[in-house]
């Protein structure tokens, strides 16, 4: 079983940038793969990136494409979600899981998941 928080969300000016982190801990294997959500109120949960452990590789979904970039660091444990250029259509909570090592963006290939940060883009 993995474990993940997240952190890094808070209140940003629209335009603005914010990087969240998901910091994975428990059985890491090479066949995971982590995915980033999003959740706005009164809306399902949609996919915006996964992350292939093993081989660094990514996607990002379409529509997101050239503002946000998912990442990890060298050996550490965590990946990174950089948003560009926000807009107060991004608000909602953000969430990461684990699942196996796939590029997918469907909520129910994941397995674990995380609390969630919230991110409020506003004025």
């Amino acid at each position: 079983q993995v474990q993940l928080v997240e952190s890094g969300g808070g209140l940003v000016q629209p335009g603005g940038s914010l990087r969240l982190s998901c910091a994975v801990t428990g059985s890491i294997l090479d066949n995971y793969a982590i995915g980033w959500f999003r959740q706005a109120p009164g809306k399902e949960r949609e996919g915006i990136a996964s992350f292939k452990w093993y081989d660094g590789s990514s996607h990002v979904a379409d529509s997101l494409k050239g503002r946000f970039t998912v990442s990890r660091e060298n050996a550490e444990n965590t990946v990174y979600l950089e948003m560009n250029s926000l807009q107060s259509e991004d608000t909602g909570t953000y969430y990461c899981a684990a699942g196996p090592a796939a590029l997918s963006l469907l909520v129910q290939w994941y397995d674990d998941w995380g609390q969630g940060t919230q991110v409020t883009v506003s004025s």
